[in-house]
């Protein structure tokens, strides 16, 4: 999976591609030099993606916290999606895949980026995707408050 994702994304126009074998070695190259986009699986050792997301998002050695994660893995549950989703993952991608699916979430990724939130029990990208009726939603927010 890790030599077809790397095709992929070099076919894509991506130049500079890290390829790490677990996440110890993963979260060391991270923290070694600049990444746009981190890639994982659910399954990888000895930390699973999960582990790793949470560590990059807030471990204080992090230097990038904001970086954008894709989670691939072979669950698509919703109880695992749902997981993925409160623990900071960017991205949700169930394999088999196809160039298409990994193309989209890059592009959505690049284009439609989501504002990061923090709270006492997550940080991440914003979980809500859903344009929701404005008249009818409520406002929880400081900034939905403040006059535009």
């Amino acid at each position: 999976m890790t030599q077809i994702t790397n095709s992929l994304l070099s076919s894509f126009g991506v130049n500079h591609i890290d390829i790490a074998t677990n996440t110890d070695s993963a979260y060391k190259l991270f923290c070694k030099e600049k990444h746009d986009l981190i890639l994982t699986d659910w399954l990888i050792k000895p930390l699973n993606g999960i582990q790793l997301t949470q560590k990059i998002r807030s471990d204080s050695a992090s230097p990038d916290p904001f970086v954008p994660i894709i989670l691939m893995t072979g669950f698509s549950e919703k109880k695992r999606v749902e997981s993925a989703r409160d623990t900071g993952v960017t991205e949700f991608m169930t394999k088999p895949f196809t160039a298409n699916d990994l193309y989209r979430r890059l592009d959505h990724i690049i284009m439609k980026p989501r504002q990061f939130v923090k709270a006492p029990e997550f940080f991440g990208p914003d979980r809500r995707r859903r344009f929701l009726d404005e008249e009818r939603t409520p406002k929880r927010r400081s900034e939905d408050n403040k006059k535009k």
